[in-house]
């Protein structure tokens, strides 16, 4: 097999294992934010101003995990662009 199809292939599972493993903990991370929200939905001491200071943390987790899954997409890509210009 040649070298640069074997890469390729190492390539392709790596993305593969690295997309699942994503797609699993944004999903635990979004279910646990739902537990979340509705527990604190349920305490009547809280108030909205409280709501929102929780809410501004998930937001910067989630534009930072997007972010991150935008810096891994790219370096991917860069790496299949440079295995076909061999």
């Amino acid at each position: 097999m040649e070298t640069t199809q074997m890469a390729k292939q190492t390539l392709s599972f790596q993305k593969t294992i690295f997309t699942n493993s994503f797609n699993a903990m944004v999903l635990a991370q979004d279910q646990t934010e739902k537990m979340m929200n509705s527990y604190i939905e349920q305490l009547p001491w809280a108030t909205d101003e409280s709501k929102k200071s929780l809410a501004t943390p998930v937001e910067m987790t989630k534009k930072a995990r997007d972010d991150f899954k935008k810096a891994v997409d790219e370096g991917y890509a860069k790496f299949e662009e440079m295995l076909e210009k061999k």
